[in-house]
């Protein structure tokens, strides 16, 4: 499986119930609402919570990035999946959808997308 990581910052003058409120409430039925013309197979929000825990924990290991705001992720079976999805004019639409409303809410200039192979290390019983 393929999974795209959206590490989210919010865009400034936005409080953090407002930013959190429309991540989930807005953007996340919208995205929900496009899995068949971009093949998505699964979507996942994590938001931060406790944020000055987390600068604390950063630094202690010597980190300098200020955190997130969030990840976003997006699972598809494959590369292939998401190719053939963004080469249909339904998935071309679909992804300018998406990326209009994200510049409504998310600050793109501090915020990164990666992509990832999951490899499970240990799972709990």
């Amino acid at each position: 499986m393929l999974k795209m990581i959206f590490c989210v910052r919010k865009k400034k003058g936005l409080s953090d119930e407002e930013f959190f409120d429309y991540w989930l409430k807005s953007h996340g039925p919208l995205v929900a609402s496009q899995t068949i013309s971009l093949n998505i197979k699964r979507y996942v929000q994590s938001h931060a919570v406790d944020g000055e825990f987390g600068h604390e924990v950063s630094a202690a290991r010597g980190m300098k990035i200020s955190g997130f705001d969030g990840i976003a992720e997006i699972w598809w079976d494959s590369r292939k999946e998401l190719d053939l999805a963004l080469q249909t004019e339904n998935g071309q639409a679909a992804s300018a959808i998406l990326a209009e409303d994200e510049a409504r809410f998310i600050d793109m200039e501090r915020s990164t997308i990666f992509f990832t192979e999951e490899h499970c290390v240990f799972q709990a019983p």
